[in-house]
Order: structure tokens, then C-alpha cells, then sequence
């Protein structure tokens, strides 16, 4: 098989997407899933308890939210909470994104009989939005994605030696399939195993009988086995009741419940219906959706002459997509391990691609890439009222001028608009993450000295989502916080009247009028996360600073002791 696409421009795209993954990883401004945090906080306190189990979690009816693999995952690589930070908790996930891209470079270049659509495949998968989303932060998807999709990557590669291996495959399947299920939820054991049954059939040229001879034990052993190592965490809990209750009958259990009317409806129509769920599935690839979906109607059309690999492709994604249709809560994200077929897909079919689907992406790109200019153009310099200055790194508008050219160049020059639109995907991610680095810097954090002067005191601060204090934790080390709601941030007086000490948000470059004997003794600047319609209309007519950002002050009242504070609900929790 050969393809439009030199082996220069795949070397280019790797260096991008290695860049792009890494850059920014630690920042608490990273595309991601509002899991991290609760995640985090569970990491947090099953450290400090000095045990691997039960996992601890001061969020009720959450600590068992997930088998426990991911929190051992960062309770190692956080030294039992010692070493604590996003990239320590970030970085193994990296890792599994890798391991995954790798792994569809090998089997589609060994498939394709061409590494340069291996190449491709990779870079594919690694430019959808959701494959950055999910593949960094701390959540179970990363590993899930590698261990799930490690058996069917190692089918395709070997063929007839993995089909026909006795032992060798099936120990290794179990341990993947085992480890997967540790990691996110058993409920995974019935698309693989159905996965895998009807690949051993359509090895068999249908033949049941001979399935029934030649592979059933094997599949009934894999299955067996994996469901042996998900139960450990029942046997070496000390509370197995809790994790039935929190997991089993809440996590699971309970996502087959109806959720706005009756079960059929919802399965057929509205944002939890199956159409829903497909439409939500090819839009994990982002600025590539419509490329993807060019991919499965051109993979449809040549289903007559498709080779075995890219049939058993699509028995996977069909009982995968089938097996997720069944809970109430249908969700393109729990068909992340799919999305890997998708981009082999796009990688295999890439010359038979029309053009305009790229350009879509590339007309989406220049959007986001424009409005990110526009953004930082009325963002920059000195903040009103402050001696503060929003200065970005000095690579930030090289990079928006790179994107641009690399956009442009793709519209317009047709030999160079598919790969355009591959190398402006990771573009965009790093023009995002440098558009949001000035808060990384010191800008949007407190200062030493006032990180010091609270030290083990206890801080109340504005909470708009759960576990939202973790995140001030980052900020703030060696602190406790106690969490309100966002509403009261810029109510000095009922603050003051319920926190010894608190952060509180006033418009930008504004010093608040404060309580009696209160006094600020910190300062930094944040980004607000909802807005109105009059904000909004004010921040499309250039009015950005002071509707983007807010000042957030930390502010001591004596007037209230700890012991008030104490008594508070947290509402972080």
C-alpha cells in the first residue's frame, strides 16, 4: 500500500505531537474531565492513611467510585503523596498514550505492509481532541484504552500464531484484560469477551462448532481469569460491602436507570439516545470528525474487497458500540478504546479522503487558532489598576503566526491540505496551552512569603465544582481549605463572618471594600469559568480583561476563629 504521505512530513507531526502532549502537562488549565480532582483527593487521603486499602475520600459515596489501580498508580508515582503535583500524577498516563500510539504504528504498518501508514495511523489518533482530552490528565482512560485495545492489537500483528496459541495468548489477554478491569470497571469484560468471540468466529469462517471445540475454553478461561484479578479488590479490602454498594450498585448499577423519562425513550431519543451516542462517538476526533466519518463511508463502500484485519476492526467497534448502548448513560467516552480503529481507518483509506473534510477541519482550526489571537491581542499588557502585566512566553505569537501560515497554506494549497490539517490540530492544543500559561506563572499565583504566612491554617474558598479545592492545594501547599459557593465570593461581609481566613474575587484591579480590621495579604489574578450574556456580548466587543479575569484576594479577618469555621458545610464536597 502506498500513500500521499512522506515519511519528512510523519517525522514533523511525531515531533509536534510529542511536543504538544508534554507541553503544559502540569497545568491546571489542561483540557480534561472535572474526574481529576475527586480522583485526586482520593490519591491524597489514601496516602495519608498509609495503606493501599480501603481507598479514603472525604466525598461521600465516592471513594469507591473506581477499582484502585489508578490510585495506586498515583500513590506510587507521588512518593505516598510526598512529591505532590499534576505532572507527578499526570506523567504515567503520557506514558499509555504512547504505548497506545506505538502499538497502532506496529500492527497497521504491519498490516498495511507500509510504516508510513502506521506512521499515519498514529498521528492520527494522537491529533483527535479527546485523545489529548483523556490521553493526559489523571484519569483511568489512558490505561484503559492501552490494556483493552493490547489483545486485538496483538491478534491483528501475530494473526495465526495469536488465533491458534494455546496458552501464551490467553494468559496474556486474561493479565490485560484483568489489569483493564482494575483499572476502570468489569462492566468492560462484556465487550471484549463479545469482541473476542464473534474475531474467533469470523476466524473459523463461522464455523460454531469448530469455536465451540478450539476456542471456547479459552475464551471462557480469559474471561474467568480477568474477572479473578477484578475481584481481588473485594478480597483485599477490609470492606467489600462499601464497594459493592458505592461501585457496583451506585457506578454501575445505577447508569442503567432512566434519565429523563422512560428507558426506551431515552434509549431513541434525546442527549442520551443511541444516535446520540454515535454522533458523540465520531466527535471524539474533534477537528477530525468529518474526516472520520469520510473514513467509514469509504470503508463501508469497499467492504467487498476489505481485508480480514479491517473486518475484524469492525466487528470490534459494532459490539463495543452495541454493548455501550445499553446503559441509560451513553457516552462517547466510554467508546475512547474504538477511536483507535477510527484513525487505522483514516490512516488505510487516507488518498481516498476528499479534500473538503479537511478543509472543514482546517476552517474549524483557523477559527479557534483566530479567536485565541484576538483573545491574547486584548489580553496582553498591563492590568488596570494593578501593577500587574499579562506578558506571554515569547514563543506564544510565533507559534498563533505558524498556526495561521500552516492553516492558510492548507486551504489553499491542495497538495498540502490533508497534511495541513494534521499539523494545525496539535498547533491549536499548543497555542491553547500557551494562551492560558500566563496564569501558570506568577501572575495567577500567590507570592512565597504570603504562601508561608499560611501555613496549616485553615482557608475558605470559592467552590463551583467538586473537589474544586484540590486545585487550591496546588496553589497553596501546606494549607486546609473549607469550600463555599462561588455565588458568595465578592460578599466580603459574610465571608469575614464565617472564615478567620478566606479568598475572595472583586472585579479586576479593584481592591474590595473590606470588613473591620480585615486585611488582604495576598493577591493574584484567575480566570472566571461562567459567564453571562451581557459578559460575553462585552468580551465579543473587546471588553476581555475585565470579564474574563477576576482579582482574588486572600484575606485574614480576626474576627472570626477557627472554631466557626469548623462548623461550616464544605461545600467542595
Amino acid at each position: 500500500m502506498q500513500i500521499n504521505f512522506s515519511i519528512r512530513t510523519a517525522l514533523i507531526c511525531l515531533i509536534l505531537a510529542a511536543a504538544t502532549y508534554i507541553y503544559g502537562l502540569d497545568s491546571r488549565f489542561a483540557p480534561k474531565n472535572g474526574d481529576e480532582y475527586p480522583y485526586a483527593n482520593i490519591v491524597r487521603l489514601t496516602a495519608d492513611s498509609g495503606h493501599w486499602l480501603s481507598l479514603q475520600s472525604d466525598m461521600d459515596g465516592i471513594k469507591n467510585t473506581k477499582p484502585p489501580l489508578l490510585f495506586w498508580q498515583g500513590i506510587a508515582t507521588t512518593n505516598w503523596g510526598k512529591d505532590w503535583g499534576l505532572f507527578q500524577l499526570r506523567w504515567p498516563n503520557l506514558i499509555y498514550t504512547g504505548l497506545t500510539a506505538l502499538l497502532l504504528l506496529l500492527v497497521v504498518g504491519r498490516i498495511s505492509a507500509n510504516i508510513k501508514t502506521g506512521l499515519l495511523a498514529a498521528i492520527v489518533w494522537l491529533a483527535f481532541f479527546n485523545t489529548y482530552r483523556y490521553g493526559r490528565p489523571f484519569l483511568a482512560d489512558p490505561a484503559e484504552t492501552f490494556w483493552l485495545t493490547l489483545p486485538f492489537f496483538g491478534l491483528l500483528y501475530f494473526g495465526k500464531r495469536a488465533f491458534e496459541s494455546k496458552w501464551i495468548f490467553p494468559a496474556i489477554t486474561a493479565l490485560a484484560l484483568g489489569i483493564a478491569l482494575l483499572y476502570k470497571s468489569f462492566a468492560y469484560i462484556a465487550p471484549v469477551c463479545l469482541s473476542l468471540s464473534v474475531w474467533f468466529l469470523r476466524w473459523r469462517e463461522g464455523y460454531i462448532f469448530q469455536v465451540v471445540k478450539r476456542d471456547f475454553l479459552k475464551l471462557f478461561l480469559i474471561g474467568l481469569i480477568s474477572l479473578g484479578i477484578f475481584s481481588l479488590w473485594f478480597v483485599l479490602d477490609p470492606n467489600p460491602a462499601e464497594i459493592w454498594q458505592e461501585f457496583v450498585v451506585g457506578e454501575n448499577a445505577g447508569k442503567f436507570k432512566a434519565r429523563s423519562s422512560y428507558y426506551i425513550v431515552d434509549m431513541l431519543w434525546g442527549g442520551n439516545s443511541i444516535w446520540a451516542l454515535a454522533l458523540s462517538t465520531v466527535a471524539n476526533a474533534g477537528f477530525l470528525t468529518l474526516v472520520v466519518m469520510s473514513a467509514i463511508k469509504q470503508s463501508w463502500r469497499s467492504r467487498q474487497s476489505s481485508s480480514i484485519e479491517i473486518e475484524l476492526s469492525w466487528i470490534l467497534i459494532a459490539c463495543f458500540f452495541v454493548i455501550f448502548c445499553l446503559p441509560s448513560q451513553r457516552s462517547g467516552r466510554y467508546l475512547l478504546p474504538i477511536m483507535p480503529f477510527l484513525a487505522a481507518f483514516v490512516a488505510i483509506y487516507w488518498d481516498q479522503l476528499g479534500r473538503w473534510t479537511f478543509k472543514v477541519a482546517l476552517l474549524l482550526e483557523l477559527i479557534v487558532i483566530s479567536a485565541l489571537a484576538w483573545l491574547g491581542w486584548n489580553l496582553q499588557g498591563p492590568i488596570t489598576g494593578t501593577d500587574l502585566i499579562w506578558t506571554f512566553n515569547w514563543y506564544h505569537w510565533p507559534l498563533i503566526g505558524i498556526s495561521l501560515l500552516t492553516i492558510l497554506l492548507g486551504i489553499f494549497n491542495k497538495s498540502a491540505t490533508k497534511s495541513s490539517a494534521l499539523i494545525a490540530c496539535f498547533l491549536s492544543y499548543m497555542a491553547l496551552t500557551s494562551s492560558l500559561s500566563p496564569l501558570e506563572n506568577p501572575l495567577g499565583r500567590f507570592n512565597e512569603q504570603t504562601i508561608l504566612s499560611v501555613q496549616g491554617k485553615t482557608i475558605g474558598v470559592p467552590c463551583d465544582f467538586r473537589a474544586k479545592d484540590e486545585e487550591y492545594r496546588l496553589l497553596i501547599p501546606g494549607a486546609a481549605f473549607k469550600g463555599y459557593e462561588t455565588s458568595d465570593a465578592k460578599d466580603i461581609n459574610k465571608l469575614a463572618s464565617n472564615f478567620n481566613l478566606f479568598a475572595a474575587q472583586g472585579a479586576l484591579g479593584q481592591v474590595p471594600e473590606l470588613c473591620e480590621n480585615c486585611q488582604i495579604i495576598g493577591q493574584r489574578i484567575e480566570m472566571r469559568a461562567r459567564h453571562n450574556n451581557d459578559e460575553i456580548k462585552a468580551m465579543l466587543k473587546g471588553q476581555v480583561k475585565d470579564n474574563l479575569l477576576v482579582s482574588e484576594y486572600l484575606i485574614l479577618s480576626p474576627n472570626t476563629d477557627e472554631d466557626t469555621t469548623s462548623k461550616l458545610k464544605d461545600v467542595c464536597r
